[in-house]
């Protein structure tokens, strides 16, 4: 059996070395390095995967993307019909909501003031409400908007989310469906979006979206973090939010080209916060014991976890 690793965007050597290391009994070739016989892949490790890669493969049994999202899988117009699976993983999950926490509580504590303030040398202490004056909103209850959702609730944060269908969420507030958006939004100071990249919710951080967020917050004009996929946000809506004061602040792990520009605003911008994709990055070692269990289910009949349904895009 022969295993093939197609991605694109990542080191590929710790992700060679780890496949190579987990799965032993495997033969592991890489896409556009290795020669390979196309009738021998039986299982393919993606990310970005260069659109075609999967095409002749006539014994392939399942693409497991190495990431939470797949659009970039879905995108291939080549893509072959078989099983493909996502990556929903303790490790991933716990460093999401490292990053989100790390966010809402640098804007609800004034980190960039502070650092401000040190660089001038001022000593000043401006008001500090609690956690439960301000509403956090997640935009996407999945895997990962859900376990964010519960950490920050127990921080004393006024959580709520909104989901395409109705769900409960322990000490959240829950919207769902077109006719919840309005109201979820109304209500939220800091917007987190954790949604995968559909359709449906390609270029929903827009400037109607965002006029459409809380005004009477104690931080001020609302705040946006992104951290789901860079297609849900039109840059030039934010930028334009920012400056005439529809946002108050955003955070940005996404972008809709990545590597962002050199030339992009966003990166002077003074009230935009950048990380370069790394809200999630989770250790190839971590990832790779989950696909071992994955291909173990495959090999006994069982269908992977975490299957994608292509129609739903996620």
């Amino acid at each position: 059996m022969t295993i093939l690793l197609a991605i694109t965007g990542w080191d590929l050597a710790p992700w060679e070395a780890e496949a190579r290391a987990a799965l032993t009994n495997r033969t592991i070739a890489v896409h556009g390095r290795d020669a390979y016989d196309p009738a021998a892949i039986e299982y393919a490790l993606l990310w970005k995967q260069p659109h075609g890669a999967l095409a002749g493969l006539p014994n392939l049994k399942a693409a497991l993307c190495l990431g939470a999202g797949v659009d970039h899988v879905l995108a291939d117009p080549l893509l072959p019909a078989v099983p493909i699976a996502r990556t929903v993983d303790p490790d991933l999950t716990m460093r999401m909501t490292e990053w989100v926490v790390l966010q809402v509580l640098s804007h609800h504590r004034r980190q960039r003031l502070y650092l401000d303030q040190q660089a001038r040398r001022v000593w000043a202490s401006p008001p500090q409400e609690a956690a439960s004056a301000v509403r956090v909103g997640l935009l996407g209850l999945g895997e990962l908007g859900r376990d964010a959702a519960e950490v920050l609730a127990r921080l004393g944060f006024r959580v709520a989310g909104w989901a395409r269908t109705a769900r409960t969420v322990a000490g959240v507030e829950v919207f769902h469906g077109v006719e919840g958006l309005a109201p979820f939004l109304a209500r939220t100071d800091i917007l987190v979006t954790l949604l995968p990249l559909t359709a449906e919710t390609r270029g929903i951080l827009n400037y109607r979206l965002f006029s459409g967020l809380a005004r009477d917050g104690v931080l001020g004009p609302p705040i946006l973090v992104n951290a789901g996929r860079g297609g849900l946000q039109i840059e030039a809506d934010i930028l334009a939010a920012l400056d005439d004061g529809t946002l108050g602040a955003a955070t940005l792990d996404v972008f809709e080209t990545e590597p962002l520009p050199a030339a992009s605003p966003l990166w002077g911008h003074p009230k935009v916060t950048i990380t370069p994709h790394v809200a999630a990055d989770s250790g190839p070692r971590e990832i790779m014991a989950l696909v071992v269990r994955q291909i173990a289910r495959l090999e006994r009949g069982l269908p992977p976890e975490h299957l994608v349904d292509p129609k739903r895009g996620y």
